[in-house]
């Protein structure tokens, strides 16, 4: 509930696949998910379990079972250096502040990086922005991660690394999207509409008729527009 107004529907989920699309229209209820299944936010009714845990009761178990990658990653930066940034998930975790500076200057060693241990973030770029904050994710070693639009507003050369470096992770990928594009590789798609699932199955079923009902609805918001 938001406001009064029902955002999600009683639902029934069991996400087991690794390659998980959630797609949807703006206001269908993705968004909301992720964050029930993140656990930013307590269910109305119900419960959400992620390897048995309820994310948003048991805040310190969740850290090691779930990580989320906003759309926006200005939404997720709190720190003003990079190493800070990469050690805060840690420090969270119970490593000592010296202990977690030192495996995120590692981390970024690992990754032909070093020379932004000390960077402020603000010198990043978008597209630097978002990876710092998916190589914050991937220190804390969750099982499953979230992602929310993870290409919108990156260019093409940034999409590509993120879709090769995201394509070899070992972790779940839950992948929120209104682009078919972006899930078009997963293993389950789930087709939320309204707040309630409209289809569920393999993307090769249930992209070709999402795809297929945004056209109409496309097409039938112009001939209103026209007729107006």
């Amino acid at each position: 509930m938001l406001g009064g107004k029902t955002i999600l529907h009683p639902l029934r989920l069991d996400l087991t696949e690794r390659r998980i699309g959630i797609v949807g229209r703006n206001g269908s209820g993705k968004t909301t998910l992720l964050r029930l299944i993140a656990g930013l936010i307590a269910p109305a009714s119900g419960q959400v379990l992620i390897d048995g845990i309820a994310p948003y009761t048991d805040r310190k178990a969740a850290l090691t079972r779930i990580g989320i990658l906003f759309q926006n990653p200005d939404h997720q930066i709190l720190f003003p250096t990079v190493e800070e940034e990469l050690a805060f998930g840690l420090r969270q975790q119970g490593l000592a502040q010296a202990q977690a500076i030192a495996a995120a200057q590692t981390a970024l060693a690992a990754e032909g990086r070093a020379h932004w241990a000390k960077a402020p973030v603000s010198t990043l770029s978008g597209g630097q922005r978002h990876y710092l904050c998916l190589l914050a994710v991937l220190l804390m070693q969750p099982g499953t991660i979230l992602l929310d639009e993870p290409f919108a507003g990156l260019d093409l050369p940034t999409i590509a690394r993120l879709s090769r470096r995201l394509a070899a992770l070992p972790q779940r990928l839950i992948t929120i999207s209104h682009d078919p594009a972006a899930v078009g590789t997963s293993d389950r798609v789930i087709w939320l509409e309204a707040g309630r699932v409209r289809q569920d199955g393999p993307p090769a079923t249930v992209l070709p008729a999402f795809i297929a009902e945004m056209a109409r609805i496309g097409e039938a918001d112009a001939d209103t527009d026209l007729a107006g």
